[in-house]
């Protein structure tokens, strides 16, 4: 089980989706992935669909699985990273951005299927 997964939610600067889509799935993702403490990345999209009306402020999801000793470390390794050629960013990824950690508090519980 991870220590820990790493949330982030984003957005493309407007009329620019497939260049953002690119870059963080071909680009970002593999460059996060080199992050010390990072095992495994996962994207999302918004579905149209949603619970309640809204306004749904992020239509991007990446979940971050990792296993540090603490957050901070791999904070501090993506940070590091951040503009230089081991993590270059796109102009396509909108500024405002949202990153938390969670860590879990439970094992993953599985629905059993009757065969």
């Amino acid at each position: 089980m991870p220590k820990f997964t790493y949330v982030v939610f984003t957005n493309p600067v407007q009329g620019r989706e497939d260049e953002y889509n690119n870059w963080y799935t071909n680009v970002h993702v593999p460059d996060v992935l080199c992050v010390p403490g990072i095992l495994s990345a996962q994207r999302f999209r918004r579905t149209e669909q949603q619970r309640g009306a809204g306004p749904q402020p992020w239509d991007y999801l990446a979940l971050y699985e990792c296993d540090a000793p603490e957050p901070r470390l791999v904070t501090e390794g993506i940070q590091a990273r951040i503009g230089t050629p081991e993590m270059m960013m796109s102009e396509a990824l909108a500024e405002a951005r949202y990153g938390c950690y969670f860590e879990p508090i439970t094992e993953v519980v599985r629905k059993v299927v009757a065969k």
